[in-house]
């Protein structure tokens, strides 16, 4: 076993774009292609990127610079089942292979290096397997990164060629990371902030990080700062502080009858996630890999490691941990369902197991006011939970707020496994409360109908109210009928507010004038004209 101050040989590959290729489009596609996640761009492909599309910029942002750009949604499960075949592939030259999120996974290389003639030779074979595993093939971008530990090995690959595999010869990973700026270590670690505060001292490269003494940076950066300062000078920080795995922490359940659907699976894998994170908490601990291991009544068995980073991971929180948990065991299992016919088990699922693959301290978190966490918190996660595995993850959705001009756009729904619904959290998000020019003012509408419901405006001589070129209304609104409901007189209105938005989308193109009323029955409405009609957007109440 390594010891605490030596990295383990790994080899990492990565597959850049890989949202965009488990879209269904390739690395070469001519057509540029942006894969959104609330409103963020997260992923882009090389012909969005010549457009200056990047990452994290707004949807509506990287629209205005590619009037041409495909959106596609961000579906984590769909990049899940794509990287299957992938990890099978890797499979073949070694039975452990860890995936840290889809399109990035490593492998031990101490055994397969020595069998398969070196590191070289290996990461050959590893990026051939890799690119044969689907069906883009040769087209398929493929990076092989070397190096001594799992983080200096994925900062290797993302600085390979393609096709052209990075070696880090063995004790020279501090020498190969001194030069790259420190920025480059920003998806490695727990907590960012360590990285911006070294920047604002003027440390611009990993090798001054790397020199400064160990003793200083965790007097000063605590053990946050001690695992970037570590992985600076190329140790692993994973081995920073090693601990067994206690005894008797692996869970397991089975289906009755077996399960067929992902959908399933996913409810009794978050009662498992839940109760792994309970056993590991008793003895103050946290995973930071998770194996799963899937059975059927035929004796078929699908085993995955996953190692657990990210925010799920650096919160702390039991419960956005057992979530990460339960998402990666319902991605493998669906995977596996509905993966190709000659790896597609025969039978259903009839038993999950979850097991602890290494652990850490667990790092604390802030509790409530009077003690221990909300009664009301817990009750809303089960019920959740619950639902879940009644309807499906997907279908189980909650309120937040993204932001835009129309009644209709300022709230969106997104599924609960993206957020912890026992935690507290904001009305508006920071992008949802950003100025947006033509927006409706406070207060918002209580109901907003979807779609809009016809009506018709009538001045006092009984003719259609038009709103001119100029945002103006020819004559003022005397009465208004909605559908097939009685007629009503206008009591008092406001406006009309034109909208005109995305004009660079001919699809999406919209021209709108908005106006207010209030009838003699105490109805406040919000009126719109669009294409030579009236519409009731939203009722204030």
């Amino acid at each position: 076993m390594s010891g605490a101050g030596t990295a383990v040989r790994t080899l990492a590959v990565l597959c850049p774009d890989w949202e965009v290729v488990a879209a269904g489009f390739e690395a070469a596609d001519p057509r540029p292609v942006a894969v959104v996640r609330a409103n963020r761009v997260v992923a882009t492909n090389a012909a969005a990127r010549a457009d200056d599309v990047v990452v994290g910029a707004r949807r509506r942002e990287a629209q205005g610079r590619c009037p041409d750009l495909l959106i596609v949604a961000h579906d984590p499960a769909r990049d899940a089942r794509a990287f299957e075949p992938v990890v099978a592939a890797l499979a073949t030259l070694t039975p452990r292979v860890e995936i840290t999120e889809p399109g990035v996974c490593s492998f031990a290389t101490r055994g397969p290096s020595r069998y398969f003639g070196g590191d070289e030779a290996l990461a050959q074979r590893a990026a051939a397997a890799a690119a044969g595993a689907v069906s883009a093939g040769p087209d398929l971008d493929v990076r092989v990164g070397v190096a001594d530990g799992p983080l200096v090995a994925r900062l290797a690959a993302t600085r390979a060629g393609r096709g052209r595999p990075r070696v880090v010869p063995p004790g020279t990973a501090a020498a190969f990371l001194a030069p790259a700026p420190l920025a480059a270590l920003a998806a490695f670690v727990p907590d960012p902030d360590v990285l911006d505060t070294w920047e604002r001292l003027g440390l611009t490269t990993i090798g001054e990080v790397g020199a400064l003494p160990s003793g200083a940076v965790v007097a000063r950066f605590g053990p946050a700062g001690q695992w970037v300062h570590r992985l600076a000078r190329g140790l692993d920080p994973q081995l920073l502080r090693p601990e067994p795995v206690p005894p008797d922490v692996t869970v397991a359940a089975d289906l009755d009858p077996p399960a067929e659907r992902a959908e399933a699976v996913a409810f009794l894998a978050r009662t498992l996630a839940e109760e792994l994170v309970d056993r590991l908490g008793g003895w103050g601990l946290a995973c930071t890999q998770v194996v799963v291991i899937a059975h059927t009544e035929h004796g078929e068995t699908h085993e995955r490691c996953w190692r657990l980073d990210g925010p799920a991971r650096a919160s702390g929180a039991p419960r956005s941990l057992a979530a990460a948990i339960a998402d990666r065991a319902r991605w493998q299992v669906d995977g596996w369902l509905s993966g190709p016919a000659a790896t597609r088990p025969t039978a259903g699922v009839s038993r999950l197991v979850l097991a602890p693959g290494s652990v850490e301290p667990a790092r604390g978190r802030q509790l409530g006011f009077w003690g221990g966490e909300a009664g009301a918190g817990e009750r809303v996660v089960r019920a959740v939970a619950r639902l879940e595995g009644l309807v499906g993850p997907d279908a189980v959705r909650v309120a937040e707020a993204r932001g835009g001009r129309r009644s209709g756009d300022e709230v969106g729904l997104v599924p609960t496994a993206a957020v912890d619904v026992s935690v507290a959290r904001e009305v508006a998000l920071t992008f949802g409360a950003a100025p947006w020019p033509g927006r409706l003012p406070a207060p918002s509408p209580s109901v907003v109908h979807r779609p809009a419901r016809p009506a018709e405006v009538l001045d006092a001589e009984g003719r259609s109210v038009e709103v001119t070129g100029r945002g103006e209304v020819r004559r003022p609104p005397h009465t208004v009928r909605v559908e097939a409901d009685p007629p009503h007189d206008v009591v008092a209105w406001a406006g009309p507010w034109p909208v005109d938005q995305r004009w660079w989308d001919a699809e999406a193109h919209e021209r709108r004038a908005r106006l207010q009323v209030v009838t003699d029955q105490g109805v406040a409405l919000l009126l719109g004209r669009a294409d030579g009609s009236w519409w009731v957007d939203a009722v204030y109440a």
